[in-house]
């Protein structure tokens, strides 16, 4: 079960659009943000929220890889394996944290800190080895860089948060 602040958000969301269905993304995002995950049942209860089929909620969440459909760590770290970044590094940032975590591509660390991925493609070819910590890029990162950047992240960040762009205000009516 979603809070009941949770549930107030996306019932608030639902009422920002002129249609119910235009509230799908950033409601799903604010259940990922309490749960860290969109379990089934998750998906269902959001669906109920927006007065929406649970199968229209459900192919939205398997489509897009934002949306995490099983559990993952505090932090997702996603390194780039496609052919540009895995020639300029990708492959060895992969070893680094494997062997630094005690962990395979795809797992997460004993403490549920963090997850590792493996990913095809992040779209920045020319200036790789690329990788996302937690939905952010950065670019052209060593081992020694890579850790850097993940020892700055605070033990109480919350990388789940909703992404404020997608959580718009009230249509206005023109000239209101």
């Amino acid at each position: 079960m979603l809070s009941e602040e949770t549930r107030s958000k996306i019932r608030d969301l639902a009422t920002r659009y002129p249609n119910r269905r235009s509230a799908t993304l950033p409601a799903l995002f604010e259940a990922q943000a309490e749960k860290h995950w969109l379990a089934p049942e998750t998906i269902d209860e959001v669906a109920e929220l927006l007065e929406m089929p649970p199968r229209m909620l459900h192919e939205v969440a398997t489509f897009y890889v934002m949306f995490e459909k099983h559990p993952v760590g505090k932090h997702l770290v996603e390194v780039c394996d496609n052919i540009s970044c895995a020639l300029r590094g990708g492959e060895e940032l992969l070893r680094h944290l494997e062997n630094k975590w005690a962990i395979r591509r795809g797992g997460t660390t004993p403490d549920g800190r963090f997850t590792l991925r493996a990913v095809e493609c992040l779209g920045a070819c020319g200036t790789g080895p690329c990788v996302m910590i937690d939905h952010r890029y950065w670019e052209r990162l060593t081992p020694g860089d890579m850790d850097q950047r993940l020892a700055a992240l605070s033990p109480d960040d919350d990388p789940h948060k909703t992404p404020g762009d997608l959580a718009l205000p009230p249509l206005q009516a023109p000239g209101s």
